[in-house]
């Protein structure tokens, strides 16, 4: 029986915030799949183990997303390190947030300029190489926050909201350069970042997503290999929502009262 291609073979992906949690997941696994990442991450020390976990197809790069520079850097250094870039994965973010009226200007612009404006920057800094390569993808993870309205994220859901319709503005701008733009949108799902909420991981530990349980990693690192990869390669603008159905409704349960 032959063996499956490996999708991202010879592909080189450059992935904000990977030193850890979902870009750490998406590093393993562009890498077991082929290709080569680049680590971009404010984070030296984890982002350097992560490199050294991953092998020879990874290098990392020290970059904070809202750097327009650094982002320059960062991409000149994927070229000369790999010869070409085919992908970016726009993953770095925080989450913060209170209710509207109690929330600072200070920290509602923060989260944007972190989660909106770097992912613009990145956008931005991989036009020229993927043009001139015939083309590349582009996946900007988003967030179940940015396809329905969530409590206590004012500024982390208004981020997410614009990173969708970001993507899709790319998506119509650079669709004659082959250039693909497309939004991931994971619902809640067991990272470093999260851990923090006091979720548990496993079946019917999380009741009001339809699949009743927190999502992992590799299940979003899965979806965002494929955008990546050839196989998406009509499927530009779009929104994937992995989210164990979460942003489809609430759960009978819920609507039942029970």
């Amino acid at each position: 029986m032959a063996e499956c291609p490996q999708q991202m073979a010879g592909k080189v992906v450059i992935i904000s915030g990977a030193s850890r949690g979902l870009g750490a997941a998406f590093a393993h696994r562009i890498i077991d799949e082929g290709g080569s990442v680049m680590v971009a991450d404010v984070l030296d020390t984890e982002g350097r183990d992560t490199v050294e976990k991953l092998g020879d197809r990874a290098r990392f790069v020290r970059l904070d997303v809202t750097d327009r520079q650094q982002w320059q850097d960062a991409v000149d250094l994927t070229v000369r390190e790999f010869g070409q870039l085919d992908g970016l994965v726009n993953n770095a973010g925080i989450s913060a947030g209170q209710y509207i009226e109690h929330e600072s200007t200070e920290s509602f612009r923060r989260v944007l300029d972190i989660n909106l404006t770097g992912v613009f920057n990145g956008i931005q800094a991989a036009i020229a190489p993927m043009r001139a390569g015939g083309g590349g993808s582009i996946v900007n993870i988003s967030s179940a926050a940015g396809l329905m309205g969530l409590g206590l994220t004012a500024g982390y859901g208004a981020s997410k909201w614009g990173v969708r319709g970001l993507t899709k503005i790319g998506a119509v701008e650079l669709g004659t350069d082959k250039i693909r733009l497309n939004s991931v949108h994971p619902g809640m799902t067991y990272t470093p970042m999260t851990a923090g909420l006091g979720i548990a991981q496993g079946e019917g530990n999380y009741p009001n997503t339809p699949m009743a349980r927190v999502g992992i990693p590799g299940e979003i690192a899965g979806a965002v290999t494929f955008l990546l990869s050839d196989a998406a390669a009509y499927i530009t603008g779009a929104e994937l929502a992995v989210d164990g159905g979460w942003t489809a409704g609430p759960t009978v349960k819920y609507v039942m009262g029970q």
